[in-house]
C-alpha cells in the first residue's frame, strides 16, 4: 500500500485532506472541546500544530462533513447545521502598532468578503469587528464562531522593543474586548498562541475564557503521542531506532501523555532519518540571551527547577522571568506535578529532549562564551569519557580563557561562583551528559554531579582561597552514590576573580 504524502508546511486542514496527506486524528479532542466550552484559550509552543487544529475546528463548524470521512467525528456531529466562522490570523510583520492595525483590518476585510457582509466603519478595527459579528449573525440567522490564531505574536515579536510591545498590547486588548459585548451573537470562540498573558493584561473582561493549556484531558490536543508513532507513523519509520527517536524528539508534557513535536518528526522523515535540531533552528528568539545577561541567570537551575502555578500562568513583558519564557516557548516542559503538604501545586520542569538540551546550551555558549566552543566541547567530552582528570582541568582552563573580555565589562560576575558553575554547566549540558545541579545530600548541596558511563563526578566550585575539595570530603558528599557501584571522583575547583580562570584543581577517587 502506498503511503500518504507528508504534510510538510501544511496548516490548512481542508487542503491536507484534499491532497490525501497524513493526518493524525484530533477530532475526538475537538468534539470534546466544542461541546464543553464556548470560550477557550490554548497556549502551545510554535510549530506544534495549533494552526492545523484551528483549521480543523473551522471545517467542523462549517459542516464540511466530506473532509472527515474515516475520522472520529464523522458520525458524531450534527452536520445539518452550518455556522458562520470568522478567522483572525496574526501572522506577518507586526513590528509597529501601525502594521498590527493594518493586519487586523486586512483580516476583517477578508472575513467580510468571505461572509458577504459589509461593515460601514471599515477604518476602525474595533467598531468593524463588532459590526462584522452582529451583521454575520443577522445574515445567516446563526450564532458566529470566532477563531483567533497567533493571538500574541504582535507582542512576542517586539520583546526587544518594549514600548512597541506595550502599544501593541493595548491595541489587542481593545480588539479582544469586543467579544464580551457581542456575547449574545457568539456560538464559540477559540484563541491560540504561544504565551499565557494574564487575563487582566490582554483579555480584559473576558472572564468566561477557559484556559485549557494545562487541562489534562486536552493535554494531547497538539503533538504526536507514542501511540501515534507506533501505529499511524510507524510505516514511515522503517528501521528507525524508536528509542533513539524518543530520546531526540519526545518529552513534551502538558499533563496527559508525553508528546513529540510534529515539526521534528515530519522533517526527520523528510530528511531520510537524519537527527538534527529541526524545530530549534526554525526560530530561536534572540531575547533569550538578553534575559540571561540582564538577570545573570544561574543556568544550573535548569536541571532541577521547581515552580509554582502562579509562575507558569504569568507572562509579564515588564518583568519577564527566564523560566516563564523558556516554558511557554517550549524549551522547558513539565517533568512531574508536586502537591505539597498545604495542597498547593508545584511543577518540576525539565528540558524535554536531546534536541533541546544540545541546541539550547550550544546557542547560549556560542553567544555568551565565544566561538571556540567546538574544540572545547570535544576535549571536554573526551576528558569525561576517559575520566582523565588532568585533561578535564586543561579543558576547563581553555574554556574560561576563550570567554570574550567584554563579558566581564561593567559587571562583577567574575566574583560569583554561580557564573563559573553556569559556564561549566552549559558546556556539559550541551554534551547531553546527565547533570544534577545543587544536588541535595543529608549534609549539604553538591554544586554539580555528573554521571557518564561508569563514572560519577562530584564537583564543588569556590572563588578565592577556600579549599573546594576539602568541603566535599568533610561533608561526605560521595556517600549518596556508594550503592551505585560506580567510580566516584571528587573534584574541587577554585577560581581566581582577577584571572577569571581556574586557580586550583584538585581531585581524588573514592
Amino acid at each position: 500500500m502506498q503511503l500518504k504524502k507528508l504534510p510538510i508546511g501544511r496548516q490548512t486542514f481542508s487542503e491536507l485532506i484534499k491532497a490525501n496527506e497524513l493526518y493524525i486524528d484530533k477530532t475526538e479532542i475537538a468534539l470534546d472541546l466544542i461541546t464543553s466550552y464556548r470560550y477557550s484559550f490554548l497556549s502551545r509552543p510554535r510549530r506544534f500544530g495549533k494552526s492545523l487544529f484551528l483549521s480543523t475546528l473551522k471545517e467542523i463548524f462549517e459542516a464540511n462533513q466530506e473532509f472527515f470521512k474515516g475520522l472520529y467525528i464523522y458520525d458524531k456531529w450534527d452536520w445539518t447545521i452550518s455556522y458562520p466562522v470568522i478567522t483572525i490570523d496574526f501572522n506577518g510583520d507586526l513590528r509597529s502598532p501601525k502594521s498590527l492595525e493594518n493586519r487586523i483590518l486586512d483580516s476583517l476585510i477578508y472575513n467580510q468578503q468571505k461572509l458577504d457582509v459589509q461593515c460601514k466603519k471599515i477604518e476602525y478595527y474595533d467598531s468593524c469587528f463588532s459590526e462584522l459579528i452582529q451583521k454575520t449573525y443577522k445574515k445567516y440567522n446563526q450564532k458566529v464562531v470566532v477563531l483567533i490564531d497567533e493571538y500574541d505574536k504582535a507582542i512576542l515579536d517586539n520583546l526587544d522593543q518594549l514600548q512597541i510591545a506595550n502599544q501593541n498590547r493595548e491595541i489587542l486588548r481593545s480588539f479582544y474586548g469586543i467579544l464580551k459585548g457581542c456575547d449574545r451573537y457568539i456560538k464559540f470562540v477559540f484563541i491560540a498562541g504561544v504565551s499565557k498573558f494574564a487575563k487582566a493584561s490582554i483579555f480584559s473582561g473576558l472572564n468566561m475564557l477557559e484556559d485549557i493549556t494545562l487541562t489534562p484531558r486536552f493535554g494531547n490536543i497538539c503533538g504526536y503521542t507514542q501511540d501515534d508513532i507506533e501505529t499511524t507513523i510507524l510505516p514511515y519509520l522503517k528501521e528507525v531506532d524508536l528509542d533513539k527517536l524518543k530520546e531526540w524528539y519526545d518529552g513534551y508534557n502538558f499533563l496527559k501523555d508525553s508528546v513529540y513535536n510534529p515539526f521534528d518528526i515530519l522533517n526527520f522523515i523528510k530528511n531520510e532519518f537524519v537527527y538534527k535540531n529541526y524545530w530549534f533552528k526554525s526560530g530561536t528568539p534572540a531575547f533569550l540571551i538578553k534575559l540571561i545577561k540582564e538577570q545573570n541567570y544561574f543556568l544550573p537551575k535548569l536541571s532541577n527547577l521547581v515552580v509554582g502555578e502562579e509562575l507558569l500562568d504569568s507572562f509579564d513583558i515588564e518583568k519577564m522571568r527566564f523560566e516563564v519564557v523558556l516554558f511557554q516557548a517550549g524549551y522547558l516542559t513539565i517533568e512531574k506535578v508536586i502537591i505539597d503538604e498545604d495542597d498547593e501545586t508545584e511543577y518540576k520542569l525539565k528540558l524535554p529532549n536531546r534536541e533541546i538540551k544540545q541546541s539550547l546550551n550550544l546557542y547560549i555558549i556560542a553567544y555568551l562564551y565565544g566561538d571556540s566552543y567546538r574544540i572545547n566541547r570535544k576535549n571536554l567530552r573526551q576528558a569525561l569519557k576517559l575520566a582523565n582528570l588532568e585533561n578535564l582541568k586543561k579543558s576547563l582552563i581553555s574554556i574560561f580563557a576563550s570567554i570574550p573580555y567584554n563579558n566581564y565589562v561593567k559587571n562583577d560576575i567574575a566574583h560569583y561562583e554561580g557564573f563559573y558553575a553556569s559556564v561549566v554547566y552549559v558546556y556539559l549540558a550541551s554534551l547531553g551528559v546527565e547533570i544534577i545541579a545543587e544536588d541535595v545530600t543529608n549534609s549539604g548541596r553538591i554544586d554539580l554531579t555528573i554521571k557518564l558511563n561508569n563514572n560519577i563526578f562530584i564537583i564543588e566550585f569556590k572563588v578565592g582561597k577556600d579549599n573546594a575539595l576539602k568541603q566535599i570530603k568533610s561533608r561526605n558528599y560521595h556517600q549518596k552514590y556508594l550503592n551505585e557501584n560506580k567510580n566516584i571522583y571528587l573534584v574541587g575547583i577554585n577560581f581566581d576573580e582577577e584571572e577569571k580562570n581556574v586557580s586550583e584543581f584538585e581531585w581524588d577517587k573514592v
